[in-house]
């Protein structure tokens, strides 16, 4: 009798170190449901590339260092754009490190499937109607990574800006959308794809119904109720030069000083991102009032020598980038909102020819391991304390002496000329 008490208790002692061996990763691990909307998971759009061609990809070493600063901001959700080059599938890979060499480590990813329309990026006239045929691709390693790294992936998002009309070069309707998106969704219910793993389209704010009614369809009724959450684009920034009516100073500021010319164009610029919010929010919860809307991107460039610089808009400069920052955490915070704020680094392939180009300017790091205005109190807190990127410290732009980056701050016009 004694030795079978003895084996019971030896069996009941088994099963509770059994139960309790769950490695910290693993209790630590969070669905995309628990994710998105919570303020302690601070989300961001992320690309590593240094130099000025996509050709020479980060390598892992380079992305695990990136993941080490973006941990230390808080920042615990990343969003990617394709997976046709290596980067995504290589930043899945350093995560994975990450967390052996840490148990504790958390990040997710927001897994970017790019898509295209028939003969984009071509000499060809593109075609709208039609779709790339290497769509299909995307979609299948996609579904691949989600399923090699299901701790990681948390969300498929099918699509970047691809629904809406101004992005000539590629864009497709919302149909093509919603096939892939009916797709994954389906590979969900076949158990081929986590049962968790959420789907959603990363689009303009227009795109979801936000703006002109001509967006509108039947098409794109469904997809709102297809994908698990909507995820909307929304830049006050690039309005200040095509939509400038709520940035140039109005009469009421015109005795303002510039500073205060300044910080109440900030504020208006919150209030028009608030709006396109309540716009998208308006329109997809009239087709489905249990869908929630996050911010997959918003952003504001510190350079411009162009439509945002100082002979146009004069959006462009660290103070505005900073103070728009500030202000979108804020909000979203307090409201729940996932904001894929873009972006974590500057990335200067995007305008190669143009190093002065808006494109090139939308991080909170520079490609010196500077932080802008917007992190320079992270600076401060010591949070890059013992981090490198690239061997470099992280410091302060201006050598953080805010008089003098305030020394390029200009106000907004009275009035803009556009040559749109």
């Amino acid at each position: 009798m004694k030795h079978k008490l003895t084996i019971t208790a030896l069996l009941l002692f088994s099963i509770m170190m059994f139960s309790c061996s769950e490695t910290p990763s693993k209790k630590n691990e969070k669905t995309a449901a628990a994710i998105l909307g919570n303020p302690e998971y601070l989300a961001i759009s992320y690309g590593g590339y240094r130099e000025i061609t996509r050709d020479i990809q980060p390598t892992i070493a380079q992305l695990k260092e990136d993941m080490k600063i973006l941990a230390a901001m808080n920042v615990k959700l990343l969003r990617t754009y394709n997976v046709h080059l290596d980067q995504a599938s290589n930043l899945l890979l350093a995560i994975s490190e990450l967390k052996k060499e840490d148990p504790s480590f958390e990040m997710y990813v927001m897994l970017g499937a790019w898509i295209d329309c028939k003969n984009a990026w071509t000499e060809l006239e593109p075609d709208h109607n039609a779709e790339s045929e290497r769509n299909a691709v995307e979609i299948e390693t996609s579904v691949s990574l989600a399923n090699q790294y299901p701790d990681i992936v948390k969300i498929i998002a099918v699509g970047n800006e691809a629904m809406v009309r101004w992005a000539a070069s590629y864009y497709v309707q919302p149909g093509v959308i919603l096939k892939w998106v009916n797709h994954l969704q389906e590979l969900k219910k076949e158990g081929k794809l986590p049962a968790d793993l959420w789907i959603t389209c990363s689009d303009d704010f227009a795109s979801w119904g936000g703006g002109d009614p001509s967006y509108r369809t039947k098409d794109l009724e469904q997809l709102i109720k297809s994908v698990d959450y909507v995820s909307m684009h929304t830049y006050p920034m690039h309005n200040t030069y095509y939509n400038p009516q709520f940035w140039v100073v109005p009469d009421n500021e015109k005795d303002f000083s510039e500073a205060e010319k300044v910080d109440a164009a900030m504020l208006r610029a919150l209030e028009f991102a608030k709006k396109q919010y309540q716009e998208v929010s308006t329109y997809v919860k009239s087709i489905d009032s249990t869908k929630t809307i996050h911010i997959g991107e918003s952003g504001w460039t510190t350079i411009s020598d162009g439509h945002y610089g100082e002979e146009s808009s004069r959006a462009a400069d660290e103070y505005k980038a900073g103070t728009y920052y500030k202000l979108m955490r804020e909000w979203t915070n307090k409201e729940k909102i996932s904001l894929f704020y873009f972006e974590a680094f500057d990335e200067h392939w995007k305008d190669a020819a143009n190093p002065i180009g808006s494109e090139n300017h939308f991080g909170l790091i520079n490609l010196k391991s500077e932080a802008k205005y917007a992190v320079w109190d992270l600076v401060d807190a010591g949070v890059f304390d013992g981090l490198t990127r690239d061997g470099l410290q992280i410091t302060k732009t201006y050598q953080g002496d805010k008089n003098v980056l305030m020394q390029e701050v200009l106000a907004p016009p009275s009035a803009i000329k556009s040559d749109k």
